[in-house]
């Protein structure tokens, strides 16, 4: 349902005229020139007959133009595009190209649309597109693609070329199908979530059954009055029917607020290579490859979060960071809430400087003065000193239940864990290996100072922070 409200909305445009001559001879007619020389042949034995080849040609060109006028005008044709779907990052996208023929004759169209590269594979040509058009009617041809890159991009032009069934003669076209198309991050289907959804229904039902009535403001049940209750939690309108005193019962809020805190400095600009069964390679040579950045795992992560809280019953904010905030969201609930957060994350871009986590805590630390669960998506950086951002969830981890992420970098797992062969493989084994017992000793010690670490593969982030989080809910923490 999101993501049908998220794809792009279908536009029109009648073609015009490409470039001042915007007509042309089709292979078939350059063949039968061609053809006329070999009227040449029996010019060797009598010289009269090579001037049938002239009278050939001349019957050709003449049958051309014949048949190039009889084509519609260029304005006579109108073409459409629209979207099946949302564009997003690691799934299909079909595009419907639609041309209706305005005049009289049957015109045989070949269509190439003008898609940028976060669409599609920039070192591929785009290959044509055939449709046959009759006159009054619409004729529609389907394509799929595959985005590469998230954020804003803008659609081109569709270029037209169309000829009449006698196909001597084309006239050249295009149609201004120029729009702005948001890619989003990847989207789970409600399939890929459905074990997450079913647990998190499970959780609710047992923490319903085990529900405390205690100091919380969440409103529970109305009973007698009793000596010592506060006045305050009296429902005078209930007392007004009943007619005695009647007051309210509380119990311990189950609905709490989650923010999402993304880094989108320079440390998570690095892309990673992940397989993608049963689909073909785009951004690589290599088939079943895909190459995301790691904020791009971290957004899909995000969006993943997001669904799932909404489905409990929770609030969720984002807050995106690099030098200077780039977007935040207070917490909020419903399908707008959601899609406002998604395209927010649309737009997130990975800088080249690092950046500032205390601004992002300080930040944080005044949006949400109470008790909340905080996923914060980041990596860590290769310094002597502790990283600022250990010093930031430091921070957090006082008042917040923090679930900490530190994307790691595969290859230097690879390289740690493989047995050298070399003297320059040992000392890059011996590199690697210290950055990992580095990592290691920096989330140890924020473990222990009460936060919820993971140091994962990017690949994997998605499905070990949905689980915590249903951890997190199971326990009661926030």
């Amino acid at each position: 349902m999101i993501a049908a409200s998220l794809q792009p909305q279908p536009i029109r445009a009648a073609c015009e005229r490409r470039g001042r001559w915007n007509f042309g001879l089709t292979p078939r007619s350059i063949l039968l020139l061609v053809g006329g020389f070999f009227l040449l042949i029996p010019g060797f034995w009598d010289q009269r007959l090579s001037y049938a080849m002239l009278a050939w040609d001349a019957l050709v060109l003449l049958a051309a133009l014949l048949d190039g006028r009889r084509l519609p005008a260029a304005e006579q044709l109108v073409a459409g595009r629209s979207w099946s779907n949302a564009p997003a990052l690691d799934s299909e996208t079909e595009i419907e190209l639609t041309i209706e023929n305005r005049g009289s004759l049957i015109v045989e169209c070949r269509l190439v649309d003008d898609l940028p590269a976060a669409l599609k594979d920039s070192l591929a040509q785009p290959a044509p597109l055939r449709v046959i058009a009759f006159p009054r009617i619409s004729a529609t041809v389907r394509y799929r693609v595959e985005p590469r890159e998230r954020g804003d991009c803008a659609t081109g032009w569709l270029y037209v070329r169309y000829r009449s069934p006698l196909g001597l003669a084309e006239r050249w076209a295009k149609a201004a199908l120029t729009q702005t198309v948001r890619v989003y991050p990847a989207l789970r289907t409600g399939e890929e979530q459905q074990i997450f959804l079913t647990r998190s229904r499970q959780i609710d039902l047992q923490l319903r059954h085990a529900r405390q009535r205690g100091l919380g403001r969440d409103f529970e049940s109305l009973r007698e009055y009793r000596e010592g209750d506060d006045l305050r939690d009296i429902c005078w309108t209930a007392t007004a029917r009943r007619g005695s005193m009647v007051t309210r019962q509380y119990q311990t809020e189950r609905s709490q607020a989650v923010w999402i805190v993304l880094d989108c400095g320079r440390l998570m600009r690095s892309r990673v290579e992940t397989a993608m069964r049963g689909k073909s390679a785009v951004s690589t040579s290599e088939p079943g490859i895909r190459a995301h950045s790691k904020l791009d795992h971290a957004c899909t992560a995000a969006v993943a979060l997001a669904q799932l809280a909404l489905f409990s019953g929770d609030r969720v904010g984002l807050l995106a960071y690099g030098q200077r905030i780039q977007q935040r969201l207070l917490p909020g609930r419903g399908a707008a809430h959601l899609r406002q957060l998604i395209e927010l994350l649309a737009q997130l871009r990975a800088e080249s400087g690092e950046a500032d986590h205390l601004r992002a805590t300080t930040m944080l630390g005044h949006l949400q003065p109470r008790r909340a669960l905080i996923l914060w998506v980041t990596d860590l950086a290769e310094t002597a000193m502790r990283p600022e951002v250990i010093d930031g969830a430091m921070q957090l981890v006082r008042r917040h239940v923090l679930l900490f992420v530190a994307m790691a970098q595969p290859e230097v797992s690879h390289i740690a864990q493989s047995r050298p062969k070399t003297v320059e493989q040992m000392f890059r084994a011996a590199a690697a290996q210290e950055m990992a017992a580095r990592r290691e000793l920096l989330l140890a010690r924020l473990h222990e100072q009460g936060a919820l670490t993971l140091d994962l593969n990017p690949e994997a982030v998605t499905s070990s922070v949905l689980n915590q989080y249903l951890a997190v809910k199971e326990r009661a923490m926030v």
